[in-house]
């Protein structure tokens, strides 16, 4: 009973356990599977075309004959189909195909000797083949297993010279024969195709890939792909990792990705939790941090100066009296801090790396240096001239939030801001809250993802005190301005590159619809081979290795009838 007990309380953990669910989730449509069979075809016709048919001989009384040097010349695939077989199956037909031979003939009956190419075709050609997807060890799609089997309803050759009456009556031994060994050869080319090369073009799709010095992003499969009537559902991991700590694992608590939709060749969904695990990837590398820093202050022009000057020319260089003048301690002072500051942060607008420093606007210096007057005289009046200094540091993983309406991103932080003198420690001014809540345009260019920020709401607060907070007021407009200018660029620089979707080499999307749902979103788009099946196996195929000992050429077939 106690047994009993303790399996129905592990049972939901055990479950959840068995299927985890994807951060990334891809459906591919019949419609995306009748343009792989476009381009499957090419592919088998290539193969079947390499075909390699060995050397028939032998006897019937006094009839000798040897056919070599078979080649195929041509073939025909009017009717083919490749279609969807639950539960992990994939089904491509050919009837009625026709394919079209050359071969070398000797023939030898009594004192009669011939030799020279004969035409041969064969009709009514069909070929079945079951291909059974899985994932493997490492998480990778794979054909795991691949049936075939061919048949050729009839063969024909052509014959022609003197001879052509007995060719005629003697040749069922040589059609029977040929049509055999072609047979015989159609499924091992195959099976070569789909088990060796296939494969290889499957070994393409990025599965555990580093996206920058700083992270990287997990595509293996979760469990065997899931295969209806009209539908191929993948189901993957989509979890970003610090490079640092790689086999960490995120708990994926995120809504699990539902795809209905159908009408399109492809389908990617990405949940709340593939966002989040980039986000928190980031912060685990500590990278989402900035400083800025101001110039020292000339004796000839103090900050008290400088707050006088601002007060009385305005800003924007216009008349500052009336509603631009300062109150005191310089707590409301009164910025148009979006004309403000663009004068001034053009030279912002670069990427740079976390430890890089970029340069306060002067603007601002000026506003915080009047905001933070008095704190500087009662800390250290000796700092009045340092350089000041901005540290702006993500405190917490950031959030996304994936709704009908649109996607967020929440972002909280902490705004030191201190004098730094030089050789000496830095006297901190004061270190107050940020609550930003940005919008995220995610889009899919060629294969990559991307995402587009923009700062929506901010607000800043002090650790300290409520009053604090509201001499504070004066920096909430100044301050988000420096956002939009300076750090929104530089975190859309970083996320240009964008991560790439787990697609094989050559395919590409087109016509990409971005749709919102609650908890994620999916992409629907078409397909397009921007390379060729052909194309990407030969680029990834391994160069052949000479062997030890040269292998010997076949010998050129015997002219001599009596050899034969």
């Amino acid at each position: 009973m106690a047994a009993s007990s303790l399996l129905l309380l592990l049972l939901p953990w055990l479950v959840t356990a068995l299927h985890s669910p994807p951060g990334c989730k891809i459906r591919i449509t019949s419609k995306g599977l009748d343009l792989v069979k476009q381009e499957g075809l090419r592919f088998v016709e290539q193969e079947l075309e390499n075909i390699t048919v060995s050397d028939l001989h032998g006897k019937e009384g006094q009839f000798h004959y040897n056919i070599s040097q078979v080649k195929v010349l041509d073939l025909q695939l009017p009717f083919s189909n490749l279609h969807f077989q639950p539960q992990q199956h994939l089904v491509f037909n050919i009837n009625n195909a026709s394919i079209s031979l050359r071969f070398r003939r000797q023939l030898l009956y009594w004192f009669f000797y011939d030799i020279g190419s004969i035409n041969a075709s064969a009709d009514g050609v069909r070929i079945h083949t079951v291909l059974q997807l899985s994932k493997d060890e490492t998480g990778r799609l794979k054909i795991s297993n691949m049936t075939c089997n061919a048949s050729i309803a009839r063969m024909h050759a052509g014959f022609s010279g003197t001879l052509r009456k007995i060719y005629e009556f003697l040749s069922t031994f040589i059609i029977t024969g040929m049509r055999y060994l072609l047979s015989q050869q159609i499924c091992p080319a195959l099976n070569h195709a789909g088990l060796v090369l296939l494969n290889s073009l499957l070994d393409t799709v990025p599965v555990r890939n580093y996206v920058d010095e700083h992270i990287g992003i997990d595509y293996s499969l979760l469990r065997d792909p899931t295969v209806s009537m009209d539908t191929l559902d993948l189901d993957f991991k989509g979890m970003f990792f610090y490079r640092g700590k790689e086999n960490q694992e995120l708990e994926n608590h995120a809504v699990e990705p539902v795809i209905k939709e159908t009408e399109r060749m492809v389908y990617v969904a990405f949940s709340e939790y593939f966002f989040d695990s980039a986000m928190h990837s980031y912060f685990q590398a500590g990278v989402l941090a900035i400083e800025l820093e101001g110039e020292k202050v000339s004796s000839t022009r103090s900050p008290r100066f400088a707050q006088a000057a601002l007060c009385r020319q305005g800003p924007c260089g216009g008349g500052g009296e009336g509603r631009d003048a300062a109150r005191p301690g310089g707590a409301g002072l009164c910025l148009q801090s979006r004309e403000v500051l663009s004068r001034s942060s053009s030279h912002c607008w670069i990427t740079t790396d976390s430890a890089s420093s970029l340069q306060v606007p002067k603007d601002l210096e000026v506003l915080l240096r009047a905001t933070f007057f008095g704190t500087i005289f009662m800390l250290n009046p000796a700092a009045v001239d340092a350089p000041l200094r901005l540290v702006l540091q993500v405190s917490a993983p950031p959030r996304c939030v994936i709704k009908p309406s649109g996607t967020s991103v929440s972002v909280s932080a902490f705004l030191n801001i201190s004098l730094v003198p030089p050789g000496r420690p830095a006297v901190q001014l004061s270190s107050m809250a940020m609550e930003t809540k940005l919008s995220a345009k995610v889009f899919l260019q060629g294969k990559a993802l991307r995402v587009l920020l923009d700062l929506r709401r901010f607000r800043i607060y002090s650790k300290q005190s409520a009053l604090e907070s509201l001499a504070l007021f004066s920096l909430q407009a100044p301050l988000k301005t420096l956002l939009q200018l300076t750090i929104m660029p530089i975190i859309n620089e970083r996320t240009k590159k964008g991560v790439q979707i787990p697609l094989p080499e050559g395919m590409d999307f087109t016509r990409e619809v971005v749709t919102n749902h609650a908890g994620f979103l999916t992409v629907g788009a078409d397909l397009h081979f921007s390379k060729g099946l052909r194309e990407v196996i030969e680029k990834y195929r391994p160069a052949p290795t000479a062997p030890a000992h040269p292998t010997p050429q076949p010998e050129e077939p015997s002219v001599d009838p009596h050899q034969l």
